[in-house]
């Protein structure tokens, strides 16, 4: 049977990182193998293309392309054959963050990421996409705290992740600004039904 593939999406500093083992860790105690990646990244081409995009200025277009080119290499060598194990795969972002960073975020095509993306990955869709929702004041608060220095996807601006909300069977919007038990609460409820 094949596996489940479980997306988080969010602005940085909102809380995927904090949750995505304890997803993990739920996950497999209900029985479940699962395998935790991201985007871009999960691959060794595609970890040394996210270096690219995390330390070059591009344009828009250019980095849309290289996003795709190592989600092409992640989907075909890490998700689908996970998947197709009856793994579920847990991936810290995926094709909701290219056209939120890149379409509504740089002004890329939405109509071409949409065919691009249909090329990369025909046919996967993630099962269930978790969005972790806060202001951008407790994002950039969390990031402050963290010390970790900031990087290319974390400096821009706000408006990219305005979109999440059109697909209610597959998207859950979890308001991340709360405590971390209560986010894990939301977290159970939203992948009890997988």
């Amino acid at each position: 049977m094949r596996g489940k593939f479980i997306t988080l999406e969010g602005v940085d500093g909102a809380g995927k990182s904090t949750h995505i083992e304890f997803i993990a860790d739920s996950l497999g105690a209900r029985g479940h193998h699962v395998v935790v990646t991201r985007e871009p990244g999960g691959t060794d081409l595609a970890e040394q293309l996210r270096k690219a995009i995390l330390q070059h200025a591009m344009q828009p277009l250019a980095e849309t392309l290289l996003l795709l080119a190592a989600r092409a290499d992640h989907v075909a060598r890490v998700i689908v054959p996970a998947l197709d194990a009856g793994h579920w795969v847990v991936c810290d972002r995926f094709s909701d963050a290219t056209a939120a960073y890149q379409g509504a975020g740089k002004g890329v095509s939405l109509e071409m990421i949409e065919r691009l993306s249909a090329a990369v990955h025909p046919g996967l869709r993630p099962d269930r996409t978790l969005v972790f929702d806060c202001t951008y004041d407790v994002a950039r608060q969390r990031l402050a705290a963290s010390a970790k220095p900031l990087d290319r996807f974390e400096r821009e601006d706000r408006a990219f992740f305005e979109q999440a909300r059109a697909e209610p069977a597959r998207l859950r919007v979890i308001d991340a600004s709360g405590e971390v038990v209560a986010v894990r609460r939301a977290i159970e409820t939203y992948l009890a039904d997988l």
